[in-house]
């Protein structure tokens, strides 16, 4: 079935450039010619029916055709050798290290301020720099215990940062799901390809969240805070609570007592020590943020500063995702740690720069612009594949908002073969490694693989059109 598949100028996963298939894959790839189309059609519609069941789905918010659709996944999975997978460890235990030090410098000393590295005026403009928490003491000096960093490569196969989700980073449920779809599946691959599992990964997350108990707790009760059913992420809320054996929650479902937060259940009220919430900083406590919020819990915040209980992601963590404070990472590693970066960034120009804004503007055609606070996909310019209008739209909104925007060049991610209407054709991935920060800097051997199914397009995102693939890491090399 992969026999007509052909590389192109992109870098392949699966193909060198002169079209050999790479060690990693050789395995698979022998594995796989036994499988005859008709057999694969019929595990395609198997795992599309499975999912369909498990409601396994994502919201697309302001879709008029309905606001659950089953999530697209494609059965070739990526793969990546061990010491692929070391080398992308390292870099991002690496980034998540300095990013938690960053965060716990600018609400405390400011540091990095007052050395000149970042100038104040980006920190305090940010969006998401929460003022009433600097000098607060986070529980065991965490920010980010969750955090979803998005990887590409380019056509040389080097990998970059795309960008770092530190607030609510969605999409392990799909990781765990599409695991367990492969292996029923392909249940002879696994039996003979070493792929490291990911199965884990809630106890990882829980034992995550029982490491920032309030002190003196020995039993934790821990509980996951979502907006509801109508989120986008809904489905991975009521899974992630449900592998890790905790309770789903809305804000209606707590009330703050003494600065103590509670939950009120079918047995009586029961005291809550921490809370995974997936609720963003302005929606969490009325009292403090968002006054017209009914997501959030009233009160919360004072029992967080009170100390009796703890969150996860830690509040005011958003400016580590502005793609503007992404600019400095690099930086940032430099000065807290001393090192170079392992992974780098994609080379990025800030609009506020006037220089770099000279360069964006009289190079808007040939480059990717980016809002500084968008995510999904949305608020972003595709300049070589946008219109004369969307382009002209975009100067406006870069003169009139420089501190909002960004832009890097194109990069043409690398592709993977896919299967796209009855054949196998190359389309363009990324990857979300999920990175757990407890008592020790921990990550889900692969994470999600997503996929542009649209042909030549570059955005992954489900919300665009987008699916996803199983990730392997091997224990070895091939």
């Amino acid at each position: 079935m992969l026999k007509k598949y052909k590389v192109n100028d992109d870098f392949d996963e699966m193909l060198d450039a002169e079209g050999g298939v790479r060690s990693r894959y050789q395995k698979f790839r022998k594995l796989f010619s036994g499988v005859k189309p008709a057999e694969f059609g019929a595990k395609r519609q198997a795992v599309d029916t499975a999912f369909l069941r498990q409601g396994i789905t994502f919201n697309v918010y302001g879709d008029a055709r309905g606001v659950e659709k089953v999530f697209p996944f494609d059965l070739l999975p990526r793969i990546i050798p061990a010491v692929e997978w070391e080398f992308l460890e390292r870099g991002l235990i690496q980034r998540i290290t300095a990013l938690n030090l960053f965060l716990h410098d600018i609400y405390h000393a400011q540091k990095i301020i007052k050395d000149g590295v970042i100038p104040e005026f980006y920190v305090l403009s940010a969006r998401h720099f929460r003022r009433e928490f600097v000098n607060f003491e986070v529980p065991k000096g965490i920010y980010i215990h969750i955090c979803g960093t998005d990887l590409i490569r380019d056509r040389a196969g080097r990998y970059l940062v795309l960008e770092d989700n530190g607030r609510c980073p969605s999409g392990v449920s799909y990781v765990l799901e599409n695991r367990r779809a492969m292996k029923r599946a392909f249940p002879a691959m696994f039996e003979n390809i070493d792929v490291r599992p990911v199965e884990n990964y809630p106890q990882e997350l829980l034992k995550c969240l029982k490491h920032i108990a309030p002190a003196g707790v020995a039993e934790p009760m821990v509980v996951l805070l979502s907006p509801g059913v109508h989120n986008s992420a809904y489905f991975e809320h009521t899974y992630l609570a449900r592998q890790m054996g905790i309770e789903i929650v809305e804000g209606r479902d707590l009330f703050v007592r003494d600065s103590r937060v509670f939950m009120r259940t079918t047995k009586g009220l029961q005291p809550v020590h921490v809370i995974y919430r997936r609720i963003d900083d302005d929606f969490l406590d009325p009292t403090v943020f968002r006054r017209d919020s009914m997501l959030g819990v009233p009160g919360l915040v004072h029992a967080y500063r009170a100390g009796n209980v703890s969150l996860a992601n830690s509040i005011g963590t958003g400016i580590a995702d502005d793609k503007v404070m992404y600019y400095f990472v690099p930086k940032m590693i430099q000065y807290y740690l001393g090192q170079e970066p392992i992974l780098p960034n994609v080379p990025t120009y800030l609009a506020n720069e006037e220089a770099d804004r000279q360069y964006i503007l009289e190079h808007l055609p040939e480059l990717v612009v980016k809002a500084a606070n968008e995510s999904g996909g949305y608020g972003m310019l595709m300049g070589p594949k946008a219109s004369k209008e969307e382009i002209e739209k975009f100067r406006k909104k870069v003169v009139a908002e420089p501190r909002n925007y960004i832009a890097q060049p194109m990069v043409y991610l690398s592709r993977h073969p896919t299967y796209c209407d009855g054949k196998f054709e190359g389309r363009h991935v990324d990857l979300r490694p999920f990175i757990l920060s407890g008592d020790r800097v921990s990550i889900i051997p692969g994470g999600l693989t997503r996929v542009a199914l649209r042909k030549g397009s570059l955005v992954v995102n489900s919300s665009q059109g987008g699916g996803s693939k199983d990730t392997w890491v091997l224990y070895g090399d091939e």
